[in-house]
C-alpha cells in the first residue's frame, strides 16, 4: 500500500512537477478512490496542494479534484476559505458546476458575515 494519498495519486496520475516515482504496486483507481473517500481533510488538502499547487495545473483528473474538495468540505463545513477555493476550482473546469460554485461563494460570505 502507498505511504500516503499524495504518493498514491502521483503514482496513478503522474505529477506535473516531479517524475512519477518507481513503484511496484498495483495502481487500481478503485483503491485510490477508497483511500480518498476515507482520508482526513489534512491528507486530502496535502494532496491537492502538492499535485496542483496553482489550482489550474497538475494532472489530477477534474473529477478527482471535485471529489476531493467535496470530501474536505464535508469534514470542514464552516471554513469560508476552503469554500472559496473549491468554488474557484469548480469555475475553472467548465460551466457545468457554476451554480454550485456560486452557492459555495454565497455560503462563504454568509459564514463570514456571521
Amino acid at each position: 500500500m502507498h505511504s500516503s494519498l499524495t504518493r498514491h495519486a502521483r503514482c496513478l496520475y503522474g505529477d506535473e512537477y516531479r517524475p512519477t516515482p518507481e513503484c511496484d504496486q498495483e495502481h487500481d483507481e478503485r483503491y485510490f478512490v477508497e483511500k480518498l473517500t476515507f482520508a482526513d481533510a489534512e491528507e486530502i488538502l496535502a494532496m491537492l496542494r502538492e499535485l496542483s499547487p496553482h489550482l489550474v495545473d497538475g494532472q489530477l483528473p477534474v473529477w478527482v479534484r471535485n471529489l476531493a474538495y467535496r470530501l474536505v468540505l464535508l469534514q470542514r463545513p464552516d471554513e469560508p476559505v476552503l469554500m472559496r477555493e473549491a468554488a474557484h476550482s469548480l469555475r475553472l473546469h467548465g460551466p457545468d458546476w457554476d451554480d454550485i460554485a456560486a452557492d459555495l461563494a454565497k455560503r462563504a460570505e454568509a459564514l463570514e458575515a456571521g
